[in-house]
């Protein structure tokens, strides 16, 4: 992996000077990573932990990069030779890549040396941001689908990386593959793509492009229909080079839809080629399709089998940034905690104060998440007892469960700055995001208001928040 170190903003090194200069930069320190609610994102897959474990693990400065930090005449001597032998020592806390996560949900949690757990801020946000983005909005694309999703992206993603990472959070998302060639080989999952119009432009006649085609690929042959005039011409000339790729002993793949009314086109395509004896032939359509569009093709009686789905997921453009957060939330004293809160006078920008937990509570007979509740670090929660939620801004909402099961989503992932067990593969990744989506009523994952999960607070957290905000609000 790349040495990432100067991958921050230069408020992390000043604090860090800061820090240092004070002799408080080992003070142990407790920061959550989380993001707020807003209207287009009410849920969340998490995404990116591997990432961001890989950066931990690998921290540090070399040289080149001292010599950078020296050039700028900002920091002291004394305080780069304390960078030069700098890695990251603490623990790292996190749900499960492919868990679905709500607002103000630690998703990632640091505990380390205070300027350490300083410095990795800005990479931790960059990386987890941009994974969990992308991954929630190919799990909604992929949901109005109902599977077949390809992503398709790499062309119009904002730069290189983002076109890697977007792949593999698409894939945890519910996308059954990709066209990265690149992504194919780093994650080992399926890639998929056939041609471009220019193949077809290439030949004298779309017959004898599509024919050239079949004649390479004659067990995968899905052809793109739509370069000259999709009804009258490409798919008639599909449905005979598909005759004579079964007079051959071959079946056909299918056809792309590329552009058109893809409503009205893949029905009429549907019939040609039902007619022309080829039922089992896919119809694929791409071109700046997303959850709305997919729907709303759906609605319609589109017959469309296969989804390439690029621009919108890989740049999720109708939210381009989730909007994480990295709150310092305790301090420790002679091993002692001390919580700490930020206080605003917008109510959805205050922070949960101390070390936490969430439980994911299930009904029994369902099997169905009913609520997240979110303890303090040791909080014990007793299935064998009525437990009371309550909203913790409108606390006069308020629910008793009885028959439940509670499961705690965050686990250690790091100790002493070094991984406690081997991450998942992306598949076994995939697969889990979809088991634990399907613990979720629809309701909740709605595209149009959707209904809002309850993420409550435990008494004791709840009382801790009021008195530091009643106490801080003073000015104390």
């Amino acid at each position: 992996m790349r040495n990432l170190a100067l991958l921050t903003d230069l408020y992390q090194l000043t604090m860090g000077q800061g820090y240092f200069n004070e002799g408080s930069h080992e003070r142990l320190a407790v920061f959550d990573l989380f993001f707020r609610p807003n209207k287009l994102i009410t849920y969340s897959v998490a995404a990116g932990a591997e990432q961001a474990l890989e950066y931990l693990e690998n921290l540090h400065f070399d040289e080149d990069d001292l010599a950078y930090l020296r050039s700028l005449g900002t920091f002291t001597e004394d305080f780069l030779k304390y960078l030069s032998t700098l890695r990251f020592t603490g623990e790292a806390f996190g749900v499960r890549e492919g868990e679905i996560v709500f607002p103000y949900e630690p998703i990632f949690t640091v505990r380390a040396p205070l300027l350490q757990a300083q410095l990795v801020e800005t990479a931790l946000l960059t990386i987890i941001n941009h994974q969990t983005l992308i991954a929630t909005k190919a799990a909604k694309i992929c949901d109005a689908a109902g599977g077949g999703v390809m992503e398709f992206g790499l062309r119009r993603a904002q730069g290189a990386d983002a076109g890697i990472y977007g792949a593999r959070a698409a894939i945890i998302g519910g996308c059954e593959g990709t066209s990265n060639v690149y992504a194919g080989k780093r994650f080992s999952v399926p890639v998929s793509g056939t041609m471009a119009h220019s193949w077809i432009m290439n030949f004298p006649t779309e017959e004898e492009a599509f024919r050239a085609y079949a004649k390479s690929f004659p067990d995968g042959c899905l052809l793109l229909v739509d370069t000259y005039d999709t009804l009258k011409s490409g798919v008639p000339n599909a449905v005979k080079i598909f005759r004579e790729l079964r007079a051959g002993g071959f079946e056909p793949k299918g056809i792309r839809l590329d552009s058109g009314d893809f409503a009205y086109l893949s029905k009429k395509a549907r019939k040609m080629l039902d007619d022309a004896g080829f039922p089992n032939a896919a119809i694929c359509a791409s071109g700046d399709l997303d959850e709305y569009s997919i729907r709303s093709l759906k609605e319609q009686g589109a017959k469309i089998d296969l989804w390439g789905v690029g621009t919108k997921l890989i740049t999720s453009s109708d939210l381009p940034a989730l909007g994480g957060v990295y709150k310092l939330a305790a301090v420790y004293e002679n091993g002692v905690e001390i919580p700490k809160i930020k206080l605003s006078d917008n109510t959805e920008k205050i922070t949960n104060p101390s070390l936490k937990e969430v439980y994911r509570i299930y009904d029994r007979k369902t099997d169905k998440a009913l609520a997240d509740y979110i303890v303090r670090a040791g909080e014990h929660v007793d299935e064998g007892k009525p437990l009371e939620l309550f909203h913790p801004v409108e606390t006069w909402k308020r629910m008793t469960v009885t028959d439940f099961r509670a499961r705690k989503l965050c686990e250690k992932l790091m100790e002493n700055g070094r991984r406690i067990s081997p991450s998942p593969s992306l598949r076994e990744i995939a697969a889990y995001r979809k088991r634990e989506s399907a613990r979720f009523w629809e309701e909740y994952k709605r595209q149009d208001v959707p209904h809002i999960y309850k993420v409550d607070l435990s008494p004791a957290l709840f009382a801790l928040k009021r008195e530091m905000m009643e106490t801080l609000g003073k000015g104390v």
